[in-house]
């Protein structure tokens, strides 16, 4: 039975935190009905606009996701009807649709991974494979999707509109790409899966700080993907960055939710267990013997804290070296800026201030709040408050999520104070 009534405001709260959790398995389940990506898409939005019309009436129901799935499948056999030339195709599909259960769910399992594999087609570019694919199977919006690739949302909006209409010219059907295919994909495939998992570890927007469902969902993922490709280091090195990350969950919120940073936490509520798992997927990529990619570098810095009983106990030599080497191979302004905070632990913060302002004179991170927090915590270590206090006001007139936001208050209270400087960024690179 449904629950009870709410305010619009409240199902609309609630409605988007169902779709978060519910919205890739809804998707993938019409797209292996409908056999087309963009139309699944659209249909599974047009019955959350149902649902805004109906919940707030009637309630909200009690296994929602099989509402809307429900809503779609009938908007669909509705919309195949109404066309004057309906097709033999369209008329089999209604009509097994109208003698299934609508209120079924279709399995998760493997529809999801294959809507991810669907969305990484090659007849899209490498960025337009990522953003669908976060739309899609992440559920990111395009404000989510901006911040995580560093571009205006008017450019990511398009860049998703047109990817859409690329698969629908194409005719892509919604089936799992032949073994020989998977390759040529590999690479957009990890990478959503990856930024599903930051978004969920550490969220660009609303208030939470840490989504845990959307990491959980991409460390599912990344399991299975595992166990498709035992044989490609890459995969075991994501697979051992999320492992890895995932064993903080417990410690890095408090009891209200409020964020806990790194120096702060309990390592004993850590989650031994996942830490493990991570070490020996890190040493299933050495074993392979073709050396440590992007996500196997990431991996082996979040090893480091992993293992280290403090943060001043960390070994910081090697993570400002395995940086290094990450800047190499995957260069980008989020890992060179991770790097000046391992180098201000190694070697001081006037050392790492020169490199955040090269950062800042590049102009790379412009418009992200995290380039003046980091400069504004090493300005506080070197005793310039009042330039230090510029800079995490200027962070703060840039940060979109509360909890973050939060933080940087609580700092911004405590320059004075000697406990001001927290290095968790630096446990998640490259976005």
């Amino acid at each position: 039975m449904p629950s009870g009534t709410a305010t619009p405001d409240e199902i609309g709260r609630r409605l988007a935190a169902i779709w978060r959790i519910e919205g890739a398995r809804v998707v993938a389940s019409l797209a292996a009905i409908t056999r087309d990506v963009p139309l699944a898409e659209d249909l599974a939005q047009e019955a959350c606009v149902e649902a805004l019309r109906v919940w707030p009436r009637d309630g909200v129901p009690d296994a929602p996701g099989a509402w809307l799935t429900a809503v779609a499948k009938r908007r669909a056999i509705d919309t195949w009807r109404r066309r004057e030339a309906l097709d033999g195709r369209y008329a089999a599909i209604a009509a097994a649709l109208s003698e299934s259960s609508v209120d079924e769910v279709e399995p998760i399992g493997d529809e999801v991974l294959r809507l991810l594999f669907v969305a990484c087609h090659p007849v899209l570019s490498l960025e337009a494979q990522c953003a669908l694919a976060l739309k899609f199977v992440g559920g990111l919006s395009s404000e989510q999707l901006a911040r995580l690739f560093l571009v205006p949302v008017a450019t990511m909006q398009q860049r998703v509109v047109r990817a859409k209409r690329s698969l629908s010219a194409a005719a892509v059907p919604f089936e799992a790409p032949d073994p020989h295919e998977w390759q040529e994909r590999l690479a957009a495939v990890l990478r959503v899966i990856y930024l599903i998992f930051t978004e969920g570890y550490a969220a660009t927007s609303g208030e939470q700080w840490v989504q845990r469902e959307l990491a959980t969902e991409a460390l599912r993922l990344g399991r299975r993907l595992a166990a498709m490709l035992p044989r490609e280091p890459e995969v075991h090195g994501l697979l051992a960055l999320m492992e890895l990350q995932s064993s903080r969950f417990a410690a890095r919120t408090g009891a209200e939710g409020e964020p806990v940073l790194l120096e702060d936490q309990d390592r004993r509520r850590w989650d031994h267990a996942a830490i493990a798992r991570g070490r020996a997927a890190l040493q299933r990529v050495d074993a392979l013997g073709r050396g440590r990619g992007s996500y196997a570098l990431q991996a082996a810095i979040a090893e480091q804290h992993a293992i280290a009983s403090s943060v001043l106990t960390t070994d910081w030599a090697s993570i400002v070296v395995l940086y290094e080497v990450l800047g190499r191979v995957a260069p980008n302004p989020i890992v060179e800026l991770n790097r000046a905070v391992a180098v201000s632990m190694l070697e001081g913060p006037a050392t790492a201030l020169l490199l955040v302002d090269a950062l800042a004179a590049d102009g790379a991170l412009a418009g992200s709040h995290l380039l003046p927090s980091v400069r504004a915590k090493l300005l506080s270590r070197l005793h310039r408050p009042a330039e230090a206090k510029r800079e995490y006001e200027l962070a703060l007139s840039r940060v979109t999520n509360g909890a973050q936001r939060s933080v940087l208050e609580r700092k911004l209270w405590a320059l004075s104070t000697a406990r001001e400087f927290d290095d968790d960024g630096v446990t998640i690179t490259s976005r």
